[in-house]
């Protein structure tokens, strides 16, 4: 069962991605190394609610 979700940047709070995951096999939240525009670096992004 694959769902939708928001990926927000940790360093500026902003939800910049959106993807989906399968939550039979990624139970707990993702956490994704990726570029964030506004701080014009990559950082980590988490999963929001």
């Amino acid at each position: 069962m694959r769902i939708n979700i928001q990926l927000q940047c940790t360093e500026c709070k902003r939800k910049n991605y959106a993807t989906e995951k399968n939550k039979k096999n990624t139970t707990g939240r993702l956490e994704v190394k990726k570029y964030c525009p506004f701080d014009r670096k990559h950082t980590v992004h988490r999963e929001t609610k």
